[in-house]
């Protein structure tokens, strides 16, 4: 880590333990505001296959959200759904194998990410998101989403109607909301007590507690097949949140584990594109 990162990072402890002490609410607040926040922007220019792209535009909380289709009118179409701090441009490596395939691909770039406007993303938000592209696009029976795009992809799902002719494929997918929330209090060492009122902020904003944004609940609700493919090794949602639902042997459920690939490389690794092309 960079002297200039620590001194950021040393700054917003420092901050945030300030303001506990004369407002947990405002504190909450803050620690919100930044768990919401995606403070790094993929540096990667676009690939070339975006020069083919058909560039569309929605709005979604009042922002220009950026679309990108390719070969419109295929034998069925295909969303691809970006992580956090991340954008459509990082999964090129699905797009053309999917185009050779005759499908027509659907990606977009999150609020707060790549082309789109936007400061703050949170899983309402990025629902809300899905189902606008969903709705404009659509019918789509075919996903392909890492990491909170796979969180946000779930919770879509669930509150649709869709049947078993859909195809889910989930990379790294956050898990449990929860589990992230714990990652946040631990790396800003935020103080246990203002932890009520980070989950009031939550309830507030979407309707329901932090336990409520969890794979593991919504799969009772999903009904279409799925790959799911995670890293033993990966540091930000935890295989041990997942290892439960492997436990419950779903049958519409694949799981394929991989090792050293961590939370990133793994939707690079060849040998993961080349399953998540042949199960889409």
């Amino acid at each position: 880590m960079k002297i200039a990162q620590k001194l950021a990072i040393n700054y917003l402890r420092a901050k945030l333990s300030l303001t506990s002490v004369f407002s947990k609410r405002k504190a909450a607040e803050q620690a919100f505001e930044i768990f919401c926040t995606p403070f790094r922007k993929t540096k990667r220019k676009e690939p070339p296959i975006f020069d083919k792209a058909d560039r569309l535009y929605i709005q979604v909380e009042g922002y220009r959200v950026a679309v990108y289709r390719w070969n419109k009118g295929g034998i069925r179409k295909a969303m691809i759904i970006h992580g956090f701090e991340s954008s459509a441009r990082n999964f090129d490596r699905y797009i053309i194998p999917l185009i050779k395939k005759g499908y027509e691909v659907i990606a977009a770039d999150a609020p707060a990410h790549g082309a789109s406007e936007g400061s703050q993303i949170s899983l309402p938000v990025y629902m809300r998101t899905i189902a606008a592209v969903y709705n404009g696009l659509g019918p789509i029976e075919s996903f392909m989403a890492h990491s909170f795009g796979g969180l946000s992809l779930v919770h879509f799902l669930e509150n649709i109607q869709h049947g078993d002719q859909y195809r889910i494929a989930l990379i790294a997918p956050a898990t449990e909301t929860v589990t992230a929330i714990d990652s946040l209090f631990k790396f800003l060492q935020l103080d246990v007590s203002i932890r009520d009122e980070f989950e009031k902020i939550i309830i507030e904003k979407g309707g329901f507690p932090s336990q409520h944004y969890s794979i593991a609940r919504a799969l009772t609700n999903v009904h279409g097949r799925i790959l799911w493919v995670h890293d033993e090794d990966d540091d930000i949602t935890p295989l041990k949140d997942v290892k439960p639902i492997m436990n419950k042997n779903l049958p519409n459920i694949e799981f394929m584990i991989t090792k050293e690939l961590g939370h990133r490389r793994i939707y690079r690794d060849n040998k993961v594109v080349r399953k998540v092309i042949e199960f889409l």
